[in-house]
């Protein structure tokens, strides 16, 4: 999600290369936006949380303009993913904290090495009080949970919002944010800050010059891909080096064939999940593109990077991604490319959703450690984040909505934001959420991504084969008694 760097790069990796630690010094004025008082994974040896952690800050007082009772004078320590949102929009959330708390210090700090980082410091018993916890090198979320090392945060949602006092601060978020943050029961883990919306990214001006529309059906996408080719363009491209990259479209197509419940039952790893003729279909309508020749030549070793710009200079014509890229790419897009999103193909009228069922959900996981010292203020920093103006100063300048459901009011849209609101507004209730991604990440990026579908669109695996392949792994998972183990309620 953009970088110069592309050595840890994958989904929800918005970077910009490097580590950029520092104290942000505090400002005396508040700024313009403030009108209101507003591939490496955490391994499963990593030790359990929830101990009492003697440096944890003392409480504040309660009151109504601090409703978590924040300790005014504590430290806070913020660590970003530091991708293609940036980190100017986590900044000026630093600075509404720092002029609410002006006798705090902050210490905010940015990377793309968020295991590597903070791993170490989880083990230890002194994580940072607030985490972006995004990335090639993201920390498995599931690991983090099951060892009790994450805060709940129903504290957070249950109170005041920042703009209304009389709104909770879970009654301003999108449908879906507050279910994400849960893995079994009520308890809340995690904050998806940004609303991402997964698709088939293309340009609106290259479909014209082909004389076509968004294909709904397969042979449809075939016609256009072999239209592409004609006129000197791949069908397709994708980041080959992070090939799980590909569900971004493919898992919602097979929702769209199959039904929701075979997504779910993917996710709760069921025996012969894999194995459903929806997802039989689906690879094979992939791997065709494969054996059509419709995929831009030499993807398989394309970085996001290198594929994203390959797209962006009319290689390509189609891009599975999320709604990042448009930040994320800004620098090569066409200022005339038309760029948009669509919800994934389907394969023809059999199909049991309709056309426009699409991903989208909640991104950028924010979490509060449970041996965190100042909890409190990384609560406090997330319901700032959350306020109107904030919203607002993020979907300005990174072109992508946030959990808080609004912030659009005003604000004139890039677009590919303006394609993705489309694209939710088409869906309605179609709108599927897998949850591999959060619940098994190395199972979905280093196995069934890149061992899986990697190999499968580099011509090294038949769609049987990848089937086969997939579901042994995610049987292995299924067995593995020292992974904690989710299911949809």
């Amino acid at each position: 999600m953009g970088s110069t760097s592309a050595e840890n790069k994958g989904p929800g990796d918005h970077g910009s290369a490097g580590v950029g630690r520092r104290s942000l010094m505090k400002r005396s004025a508040a700024l313009g936006l403030i009108s209101v008082p507003t591939m490496s994974f955490l391994s499963a040896c990593a030790s359990s949380g929830g101990g009492d952690n003697g440096n944890k800050a003392k409480a504040g007082k309660k009151t109504a303009k601090n409703p978590l009772g924040v300790n005014g004078t504590a430290g806070l320590e913020f660590v970003l993913f530091d991708g293609g949102f940036g980190k100017e929009y986590a900044e000026d959330a630093v600075r509404i904290y720092e002029k609410n708390f002006p006798d705090a210090s902050v210490d905010f700090s940015a990377t793309q090495k968020i295991q590597s980082t903070l791993q170490p410091r989880f083990n230890q018993g002194t994580p940072p009080d607030l985490i972006d916890n995004s990335g090639a090198e993201q920390m498995d979320m599931g690991v983090l949970v099951g060892k009790n090392q994450l805060s709940d945060l129903t504290p957070l949602l249950d109170a005041p919002s920042y703009d209304d006092p009389g709104k909770k601060v879970r009654d301003t978020l999108r449908p879906g944010i507050v279910e994400m943050g849960r893995f079994d029961g009520e308890k809340v883990w995690i904050l998806y800050y940004a609303y991402t919306v997964y698709g088939v990214w293309y340009s609106r001006k290259a479909l014209d010059a082909l004389d076509e529309q968004y294909p709904e059906t397969w042979d449809q996408m075939l016609t256009v891909c072999e239209k592409a080719r004609k006129k000197g363009m791949a069908g397709w491209t994708y980041a080959g080096k992070y090939p799980y990259y590909l569900p971004f479209s493919l898992y919602p197509m097979i929702g769209k064939v199959g039904g929701r419940e075979v997504l779910d039952a993917i996710d709760n790893l069921e025996p012969n999940a894999w194995r459903h003729p929806a997802v039989k279909a689906c690879f094979e309508a992939y791997y065709e593109l494969y054996k059509k020749g419709y995929v831009l030549k030499g993807t398989p070793g394309l970085d996001h990077i290198q594929s994203q710009t390959a797209w962006a200079q009319g290689k390509a014509l189609f891009l599975p991604n999320g709604s990042w890229v448009e930040n994320e790419s800004a620098n090569v897009i066409p200022q005339d490319f038309g760029l948009a999103v669509s919800a994934p193909t389907g394969l023809d009228s059999s199909d049991k959703m309709p056309f426009g069922t699409i991903w989208a959900s909640g991104g950028e996981p924010f979490v509060v450690p449970a041996k965190a010292k100042n909890a409190e203020g990384g609560m406090e920093q997330l319901r700032i984040m959350l306020s109107e103006a904030s919203s607002k100063n993020f979907t300005s300048k990174v072109k992508s909505l946030t959990a808080y459901n609004g912030g659009t009011d005003g604000i004139t849209l890039t677009p590919g934001l303006e394609s993705g609101v489309a694209a939710l507004e088409k869906a309605g209730g179609n709108v599927v959420n897998p949850r591999l991604q959060d619940w098994y990440v190395q199972l979905q990026k280093e196995k069934i991504g890149v061992s899986g579908l990697g190999e499968m669109m580099a011509g090294r695996l038949t769609p049987a084969e990848a089937v086969k392949k997939i579901q042994a792994f995610a049987d292995e998972t299924a067995k593995d008694s020292s992974i904690k183990h989710y299911k949809h309620q």
